[in-house]
């Protein structure tokens, strides 16, 4: 297959085009700035509105991952109008320009996030469930609601609605694992919110099979065994071999540090999401269970 990538060289994005490569598929990254001599890449700018459509002709699939990241900065207004349009924007233009070819890709597969279904306490979230009506449910419509000029075009279209992305070199994960591993990792207040997670490994797999089977619509990236806060911080705890009897008082994240809802929703949302179409569809997960996928992520 021929497959463009968007933010191919972020976590999911680096990981995704390796796999891609190995089994000798030709990977194309769409990029901002100019390729390195030599290289194949798609130049676009979403700000500016502007992209290559000739190097996007002809392609069996485009992953679109691009966008500006959730945690790269406090919630200021203009970093949520950064947050809401890089998505929204870069969106719109890669859908609109996909429609126009005269050799449109198979399937577009398009990120969103589990932040789709906002906070939702001990409910249990599939992709049948209505939206969210917080700050990241409405930039996830948005996201997804730009990708229409494909999808009415006649080009499957796919919404990646992934959850907390485990590996040690980035992500969540990646961030936490200093402090674990100094035996402060603490759980979120009472712990009893919902964290919905998936390893990285399983992540490109699910992409993968999103690409090269039938599914449409929403899909929900995400084990099937989400797990609280509380038992999470246990889990990695237990991993690394690290106590875990600290709290991080919930009045802590309304500090200046958390301008804008930045540290609270990340720390205190709960969404208990279950991969329904992704499982109905035939996928079965490498590490459905946490103690397991810790495992195989930190080594052992």
């Amino acid at each position: 297959m021929d497959i463009a990538i968007t933010g191919s060289t972020g976590l999911i994005g680096t990981a995704l085009a390796r796999s891609l490569r190995a089994d000798g598929h030709r990977v194309i990254p769409v990029v901002r700035s100019a390729s390195t001599p030599g290289t194949e890449a798609v130049r676009w700018d979403p700000s500016a509105g502007t992209i290559d459509a000739a190097g996007l002709e002809g392609l069996d699939g485009v992953v679109h991952l691009a966008g500006e990241g959730i945690a790269s900065g406090r919630w200021t207004d203009a970093q949520r109008q950064r947050i809401r349009s890089s998505r929204e924007q870069g969106t719109q233009l890669l859908a609109t320009t996909l429609a126009g070819l005269e050799r449109p890709p198979a399937v577009l597969v398009s990120g969103s996030a589990i932040g789709y279904y906002g906070d939702r306490g001990d409910e249990v979230l599939t992709e049948a469930s209505a939206p969210g009506s917080d700050f990241l449910a409405d930039v996830c419509l948005a996201w997804e609601g730009a990708t229409a000029p494909a999808s009415d075009a006649g080009i499957r279209t796919v919404h990646l609605r992934t959850g907390i992305v485990l590996d040690p070199d980035g992500g969540a994960l990646g961030k936490q694992l200093l402090p674990f591993k100094l035996g402060l990792g603490a759980k979120a207040g009472s712990g009893r919110q919902w964290m919905s997670w998936i390893t990285l490994h399983d992540e490109v797999r699910a992409i993968r099979f999103a690409l090269e089977g039938e599914v449409s619509g929403a899909l929900n990236l995400t084990a099937p065994n989400p797990v609280t806060n509380a038992a999470f911080t246990d889990a990695v705890g237990d991993a690394l071999h690290r106590p875990t009897f600290l709290t991080i008082p919930r009045f802590a994240t309304r500090a200046p540090a958390g301008i804008g809802g930045l540290v609270e929703s990340l720390l205190f949302s709960s969404a208990r999401v279950e991969p329904a179409a992704l499982v109905a569809a035939g996928f079965t997960f490498d590490h459905p269970d946490l103690p397991g996928a810790l495992q195989a992520v930190l080594g052992g």
